[in-house]
């Protein structure tokens, strides 16, 4: 399949390319380059689909790097939410893949969007909620669509734990307590590790325990903590943790980054910034405003944009990061957001988030940019297979070159 008369926009090394195409094969980008070179290469290949963008923004597929799609189900109540398990404050065992439901409607609208991929896990009730992973938005089954899970393993700090457990009369009831539960169980965890290790060295049997399984690749930095914070004093109780542990982390939401942007610049951990399109409906996002992702990337900090779906609509997140543009993101980071930043904080860079040889043929095809309320989405491609196209229209679609 060949994707032909676009502006290119690879969000990699070669930039943007105008007049451009994007030729795959086997469900991956085999090559990137302009319309004179894509001639000489690939125009004598007959009968193979060729998508025309008609000058439309030609970008790899959107990912949402923090949602709660298929998880909490849209319209359902109850019965199809399975977000939290708001009986135990320490659920580092469950796996969001055992949750989600790839039938939700907000997969489809996703789609529509341009979105293409997406970090879906547990919500922020407990200290440790469980695994995320990051899925593809198109497919019946998610086994199917699984990009990598475990992904990351959530953790949450402040007003949502407090408020869910001293409602129960139980710990956590403060922050102390959050930040306590938090250690203890990394501790046992790290135990449980380096008891396995010393088993293994000296050939002896050695009893799993399901419970702290789950801990290994954190503790190997294979993926990271996914921390909810929003405050000042709960990001920096997080990094205080990951530091005392040496441990990958992402900071999601980061209401309050834009006051200590410095600080989190220094320490180098990034940063999911969101939902701003939403209301400041509790304490600890009183100070949500669109200008964090933009005050955060000038610090040199990398960020990327998320709507927290259902907090937001997860088809508005190109409007996020537009709105995040118009309140100070430099154009390109807006962009970079949605695209290759998301990919590299989910720790899923060698399979998507840039047009690029070998890489996953992930791709959205725009009107015109898409961070622009009127843009429509023209085609959405999810492993070179067309899974969306604008309207009933098949003007743009052909299986013969143009003369």
């Amino acid at each position: 399949m060949d994707i032909i008369n676009g502006l290119i926009h690879t969000m990699g090394e070669r930039g943007i390319i105008e007049h451009g195409a994007v030729h795959v094969e086997n469900g991956k980008i085999a090559w990137v380059g302009t319309m004179e070179q894509w001639g000489k290469r690939y125009r004598t290949e007959a009968g193979k689909p060729v998508l025309d963008a008609d000058g439309g923004w030609v970008l790899p597929g959107i990912i949402e790097a923090h949602c709660h799609m298929g998880i909490t189900e849209e319209k359902k109540g109850m019965e199809g939410d399975d977000c939290n398990e708001t009986v135990d404050p320490v659920t580092p065992w469950l796996r969001a893949i055992d949750a989600i439901n790839s039938m939700d409607a907000a997969f489809d609208d996703a789609v529509r969007a341009g979105i293409t991929a997406a970090m879906v896990g547990p919500g922020s009730s407990n200290v440790v909620g469980g695994q995320f992973a990051l899925v593809k938005t198109r497919g019946r089954r998610i086994d199917d669509i699984i990009v990598k899970a475990p992904a990351a393993m959530k953790v949450a700090f402040g007003e949502n734990p407090k408020v869910n457990y001293s409602g129960q009369g139980k710990s956590p009831s403060t922050r102390m307590a959050i930040a306590g539960m938090l250690r203890r169980e990394l501790f046992e965890a790290k135990d449980y590790l380096e008891r396995k290790k010393q088993a293994q060295r000296k050939g002896e049997s050695f009893q799993e325990d399901f419970t702290k399984e789950c801990w290994i690749p954190v503790l190997q930095r294979k993926i990271p903590l996914k921390a909810h914070v929003h405050r000042v004093d709960d990001i920096f109780t997080a990094i205080r943790i990951a530091r005392e542990f040496d441990l990958h982390m992402t900071l999601d939401h980061c209401s309050e980054g834009h006051l200590i942007a410095r600080e989190l610049a220094a320490e180098g951990y990034p940063a999911i910034v969101g939902p701003d399109l939403t209301s400041r409906n509790k304490i600890e996002v009183q100070n949500v405003a669109f200008k964090t992702a933009g005050v955060l990337a000038r610090a040199g900090v990398l960020v990327a944009v998320t709507t927290d779906h259902p907090v937001s609509q997860i088809q508005s997140l190109p409007l996020c990061a537009g709105l995040a543009v118009k309140a100070g993101l430099p154009m390109e980071q807006g962009l970079r957001a949605i695209t290759v930043n998301a990919a590299r904080i989910c720790g899923v860079a060698d399979r998507m988030g840039t047009l690029e040889p070998g890489k996953d043929a992930d791709v959205a095809v725009f009107s015109g940019n898409p961070m622009e309320v009127f843009t429509r989405t023209l085609y959405t491609v999810i492993d070179g297979q067309v899974v969306f196209e604008d309207g009933d229209d098949q003007s743009h679609v052909a299986f013969a070159f143009p003369g």
